[in-house]
């Protein structure tokens, strides 16, 4: 195996340093753009020391891409740009930690193949379409939790709900343990943050210990779905047979924790940002509420394009490989930055401007093309759609009453916590 690069990172004014997770990452939101802007500008595909993590040793660096082409043509070969040694860490773990937590994106194939063709027996067009009315009855329930209220606190109360319930009753896992299963979330993605897991824990054993806590729980379930099938997704997964072959307990329990991690985080925060959007450009309030089944789908693209929940993606190369130019060495790290692609003015029309309607929308907000493209981005979709609707038409004039709390990673951006207030109303019939 080839060495790794270990470039000198160049100097120019203003680089930023993407690898200063206490500073850059805690830099508001416009600042990063342009950060981001000027990186693209400058030195587009930048190669960075690595930061320290946790008891984690430090590699050799990464690149940092920065453009939305690049991120493409990356996605699109994954033979080369590999994801088995791990992608959502820029720091190399144990191949146990990246199947644990990472279930198939952390694989290549013919794994990667094998165990999206099994699990994707949960996601059948069929079978989603049956989660259309689950979708709006809990969106409808959620706001009438809070309608009488006239304020809350969002992403506890509207944002996190909607995914996580799905998520669960997709499963087959109880409401009596939604909670349980948010706080564990939260600490496995947001093991960075002193609010999840103070500075004085360690970090490893905090993430092993809920994502065992995760694991367990879908395992007695999976093991119980064997003897007693429902119609839940997990009966399906247990009992399938795809050419011969089902998923193990342990593939069961490392596909919830990606579900639960992945899919609740990705929705959860780009509702949460789109209530700040809507806040912020009363304009674009305006245009969605003049024709809310019409602006609704480009809405939500623009919402996911505009937060890129998921901030970026590892790859990891296979073969010494030429990118936009830039050679690079079997063995380097590739980090895909999603959030600054979606921002690349070759493909954005004024790209920092928050715009319902804009078309076309080629962003990267659930992976770019290839295998690896997010497996429910369906239902994310959906979910979106379908709680956006919710508000818009019941609380119309929901609005943030301060700045977005930030989770402090470089990996998910999240919001923690969002006030919101508006017009008290009543609860359906």
């Amino acid at each position: 195996m080839a060495t790794p690069t270990t470039a000198q990172p160049p100097s120019w004014p203003g680089r930023p340093d993407l690898s200063d997770m206490e500073n850059f990452w805690a830099r508001p939101i416009a600042e990063r753009a342009d950060a981001f802007a000027r990186l693209r500008e400058n030195e587009p595909i930048a190669f960075y020391e690595e930061p320290q993590f946790a008891l984690l040793p430090k590699g050799a660096g990464y690149w940092a891409l920065t453009r939305l082409e690049d991120i493409q043509e990356a996605s699109r070969t994954p033979a080369i740009f590999t994801s088995g040694s791990g992608s959502t860490s820029v720091t190399d773990t144990p191949p146990e930690f990246n199947e644990f937590f990472g279930s198939m994106i952390n694989m290549d194939d013919p794994r990667h193949a094998r165990l999206r063709r099994i699990v994707s027996r949960g996601f059948t067009p069929r079978r989603l379409a049956l989660l259309t009315d689950d979708v709006q009855r809990i969106a409808r329930e959620i706001v009438d939790d809070v309608i009488e209220k006239g304020e809350c606190e969002a992403v506890r109360e509207i944002s996190a709900k909607l995914p996580l319930a799905i998520v669960c009753d997709m499963m087959g896992v109880p409401a009596s343990q939604y909670e349980f299963v948010f706080d564990r979330s939260n600490i496995v993605l947001g093991a960075g943050d002193p609010e999840y897991v103070p500075e004085a824990d360690d970090i490893i054993t905090a993430i092993l210990t809920a994502g065992g806590e995760l694991a367990e729980l879908m395992k007695d379930l999976g093991r119980h779905r064997i003897e007693n099938p429902t119609d839940d997704v997990t009966s399906a997964l247990v009992n399938a047979q795809i050419d011969g072959e089902k998923l193990t307990t342990d593939e069961l329990a490392s596909f919830f924790i990606l579900l639960v991690v992945a899919g609740n985080e990705t929705t959860r925060n780009a509702l949460s940002w789109g209530l700040h959007l809507l806040t912020e450009n009363p304009d674009q309030r305006a245009a969605w509420l003049a024709d809310i089944d019409g602006v609704t789908p480009t809405a939500v693209e623009e919402v996911v394009r505009w937060a890129s929940p998921v901030i970026f993606m590892r790859r990891t190369l296979a073969t010494d490989a030429v990118l936009g130019g830039q050679p690079m060495s079997e063995g380097d790290k590739v980090l895909q930055f999603y959030w600054a692609a979606n921002r690349d003015p070759q493909h954005f029309t004024d790209p920092d401007r928050f715009d319902v309607l804009r078309s076309p929308n080629p962003h990267v907000g659930f992976g770019g093309p290839g295998p690896h493209f997010c497996l429910g981005a369906h239902l994310a979709r959906r979910e979106m759609s379908v709680m956006f609707r919710e508000l818009l038409t019941r609380v119309p004039d929901i609005h943030a009453t301060a700045e977005p709390k930030r989770l402090q990673s470089m990996f998910i951006n999240g919001i923690k916590h969002l006030p919101v207030a508006f017009t008290p109303g009543k609860r359906s019939s």
